[in-house]
């Protein structure tokens, strides 16, 4: 459980301290303007790399986080309050005007200020060139995935694998209508499917059709629209972990599948950074492993590892 920590400084350029404890350690600390932006805007801060034991800080506010998640080059923050509750600290790179490099800027805003602000950026991860993706030899009509480096071979799980440092770091499983249909009938097969599936850091099943087609009768034959739809919701609940995607055609349902390969592969890509800079560092072993931010850093929130 993480803490939202706000004190007064004797510093009148950055007359506060924010930071965030969890379990006795700092995860972000920086230097504030203020303690919580304006309606609608946002403000400068600076990463606090070393506290003097001697300065004098006065407390001010002490709230705990509801939630704490990193969203690309944002950290999203959640407090546990009524008002005044939702924040992000955005970091951007700045490359030096009179050498090379870069230097780091953070921005403290809120929920409002999120809101309002309109940016020419669509995309909160940085793109990642260059895909391994490897395809289950037991496809016959395998989706198409160009400038990827594609490889076949049987995979424990599902269809279509990215891969990232020697390991399956992503999965989808594909299915066409008939083949949900299909699997409906043996239902407890499916569900220790997609439980295998759940065991992966990112997973997915991926149906080319429409979720609209399991409530027309034209299309599912013998089945009650209103079983087939029971069934698709319980899937969805019973495993949180694996998204269960309709994408209409089998065009959609690839195109797809390689954006979120892509999106996967970005982010994997960040953290190997991240790793190289120190920021990173590995507590545990096989899937219970995970990556943990330094202390005095941005945090990063937990990801599974195979």
């Amino acid at each position: 459980m993480a803490t939202w920590v706000v004190e007064r400084t004797q510093d009148r350029r950055f007359p506060f301290r924010i930071t965030i404890e969890q379990d006795g350690r700092s995860l972000l600390a920086v230097r504030a303007q203020s303690h919580w932006p304006g309606a609608g805007k946002q403000i400068f801060c600076l990463r606090e790399t070393e506290l003097d034991p001697a300065e004098s800080l006065e407390p001010f506010e002490r709230v705990r986080v509801a939630h704490l998640a990193r969203l690309g080059r944002k950290l999203s923050v959640t407090l546990d309050r009524a008002q005044r509750k939702r924040c992000e600290f955005l970091k951007v790179e700045k490359p030096f005007k009179d050498r090379p490099g870069t230097y780091e800027q953070i921005f403290f805003r809120t929920e409002q200020a999120v809101r309002s602000h309109r940016t020419s950026g669509r995309v909160e991860l940085l793109p990642h060139s260059g895909l391994d993706v490897v395809i289950d030899s037991g496809e016959l009509y395998p989706w198409r995935f160009p400038g990827a480096r594609v490889t076949r071979r049987k995979l424990p799980v599902g269809d279509y694998a990215l891969v990232g440092e020697e390991r399956l770091v992503a999965i989808v499983e594909r299915k066409t209508r008939q083949n949900f249909l299909g699997d409906v009938h043996e239902v407890k097969g499916l569900h220790q499917q997609l439980a295998e599936l759940g065991s992966y850091p990112h997973a997915a099943l991926v149906v080319e059709a429409q979720y609209g087609d399991f409530g027309n009768p034209a299309k599912i034959g013998r089945w009650p629209a209103s079983h087939l739809l029971r069934v698709i919701g319980e899937i969805a609940a019973l495993h949180p972990h694996v998204p269960l995607v309709f994408a209409g055609n089998r065009k959609l349902a690839n195109v797809w599948t390689e954006r979120f390969f892509a999106g996967v592969a970005a982010a994997q890509h960040q953290d190997l950074q991240l790793r190289a800079e120190g920021r990173l560092r590995c507590e545990g072993r096989g899937r219970a492993a995970r990556w943990v931010r330094v202390a005095a850093q941005e945090p990063l929130p937990a990801r599974n590892s195979e």
